[in-house]
């Protein structure tokens, strides 16, 4: 048993599991209404499957957008599969849940943002993620005073 509680990895697994059912559930339903995602991940990750030309234009970091047209959507326990478009070309895509940076519902002003980890590493208390004002990911942020910033480090024991 560890000497400590892994606030960190379970607060991790809880937002991974929380993305997880939002997809699980559009792809049940739909998108309601204007929500849509900007998905921000790691290209470099294991597991992520993207055409070569993808990678080769987005070495380090992808954002996509959920939210017009997509298809195949499909969920498994480590990541989903989906394909978008990409200037009238469909492109198939496989995203695992931990290689995912940001989630964000600009319709709701909803944004998740994962700290970096090494491979293979989990989260540690040095490593939080964040609840975070979706204006800090999206390019061209509106002004809005009301979004707040809530970080983990501020629950950390010093």
């Amino acid at each position: 048993m560890s000497e400590t509680i892994e606030y960190g990895n379970l607060m991790h697994r809880a937002l991974r599991r929380l993305i997880k059912e939002v997809l699980e559930d559009v792809r049940d339903n739909g998108l309601p209404g204007e929500h849509h995602f900007f998905i921000t991940f790691d290209t470099q990750h294991p597991g992520v499957d993207i055409a070569e030309w993808l990678m080769e234009r987005y070495p380090s970091e992808m954002t996509v957008v959920m939210q017009h047209w997509y298809d195949g959507l499909d969920i498994t326990d480590d990541g989903f599969a989906i394909t978008l478009n990409f200037g009238d070309a469909p492109e198939p895509l496989y995203i695992p849940f931990d290689s995912i940076q940001t989630f964000v519902d600009p319709s709701v002003e909803f944004g998740l943002r994962f700290e970096s980890q090494s491979d293979g590493e989990e989260l540690t208390e040095e490593a939080p993620q964040e609840i975070v004002d979706i204006a800090e990911v999206e390019p061209e942020p509106e002004d809005n005073g009301d979004a707040d910033v809530v970080s983990l480090d501020s629950f950390r024991k010093r």
